[in-house]
């Protein structure tokens, strides 16, 4: 079941899935595990408030040579903030609608993200998963689109697709949440709200930040932890649905199962890693349900693993499946899922 880098493998040679629905899928995941525990919640809120206070004191009383390392460590733990944000975005942090909205933005404010324009965006990839003309997250550009773009928006995708993989996220943050014309009018008001607290926050911390601390300060304790929260943020969304077997499709042959169950890939981390990030790797069962809880999701991944195994797909974080993905998963392909940016030239 792990994810096998062959380059002359094809991602769509056969479909198992006839009438499969999603439905059936969550119908395999026992109910408990859709249940909240407020003790759990509370607790993971707990941690990551912890972890990252004690970041910041390793930054304030480490040595220049050691900040790397308290710099990392601190944008891991601030990558907690955004998932239990990202819980209260699908409404599986508490039962009560406000708990999950003020958290949220609570959570979101240090990332300087506004709460709901991510999670209107976020629902969008959801429920679109994987979905050429609707996917807004890592979806590959066709050869069409890719040739069609300027040359330097070309020169940014292959960057994004490449070695800078790890600043896509900055860029995806910039250019989709702070602009009304991304969302219904109907959502105006909320996304209005989101931004003005962001504004808000920005306008009251960085000044403080700035006069106490003056600007090596600002870039010391919030720009370095915060471009570490980005670099996970940014792999582990490209893990997520990018590998050379995952098969993005239009609309016509697109498949709701397909796209959750096989679109979605498991990865493991270092523990660490997955502890302070609240297994946000475990990704599988998040996307065949967006209501299970972080804390449920490894007993829920193993109730899928043992009805559905063949059609899931695994791996392990290295530095070698980073080289796969930025090296290989460039350009839509039909029939191959991607084409590098080498064979366009062919």
């Amino acid at each position: 079941m792990t994810a096998i880098f062959e380059p002359s493998a094809k991602a769509a040679d056969v479909n198992p899935y006839g009438d499969l629905t999603l439905k059936q899928v969550i119908q395999t995941i026992p109910k408990a595990y859709f249940q909240k525990d407020s003790r759990k919640a509370w607790t993971a809120v707990l941690l990551s408030v912890g972890t990252v206070a004690l970041g910041y004191v390793a930054i304030a009383l480490s040595p220049w040579f050691l900040l790397p390392v308290a710099w990392f460590v601190t944008g891991t733990a601030l990558t907690g903030f955004f998932v239990i944000g990202h819980d209260c975005g699908h409404r599986s942090f508490a039962n009560r609608r406000w708990v999950n909205n003020w958290l949220g933005h609570i959570m979101f404010l240090p990332l300087i993200y506004p709460f709901h324009s991510w999670r209107l965006l976020h629902d969008i990839h959801h429920r679109h998963t994987n979905n050429m003309e609707i996917d807004n997250a890592w979806a590959p550009w066709s050869q069409e689109e890719y040739s069609g773009a300027g040359g330097f928006l070309q020169v940014v995708y292959q960057s994004m697709r490449g070695w800078l993989w790890w600043l896509a996220s900055v860029a995806h943050w910039g250019a989709l949440h702070f602009d009304l014309r991304n969302f219904e009018p109907r959502d105006h008001a909320k996304v209005k709200r989101s931004i003005a607290a962001v504004v808000i926050f920005a306008a009251i911390f960085f000044p403080t930040l700035f006069y106490f601390a003056g600007p090596w300060g600002v870039v010391k304790y919030w720009l370095m932890p915060w471009l570490g929260y980005h670099f996970w943020m940014s792999t582990f969304t490209l893990v997520h649905h990018t590998i050379p077997e995952i098969q993005f499709h239009y609309d016509d042959t697109w498949n709701e199962a397909e796209a959750q169950l096989s679109g979605t890939l498991h990865c493991d981390y270092p523990k660490w890693i997955e502890v302070l990030c609240h297994d946000i790797n475990v990704h599988v069962p998040h996307h065949i349900s967006v209501g299970i809880p972080s804390y449920n999701l490894r007993p829920a991944y193993a109730a899928l693993k043992a009805n559905w195994a063949p059609l899931m797909k695994e791996t392990r974080f290295s530095l070698d499946l980073m080289r796969t993905i930025t090296g290989r998963c460039h350009i839509y392909h039909p029939e191959q899922a991607y084409q590098t940016f080498r064979d366009l030239g062919r």
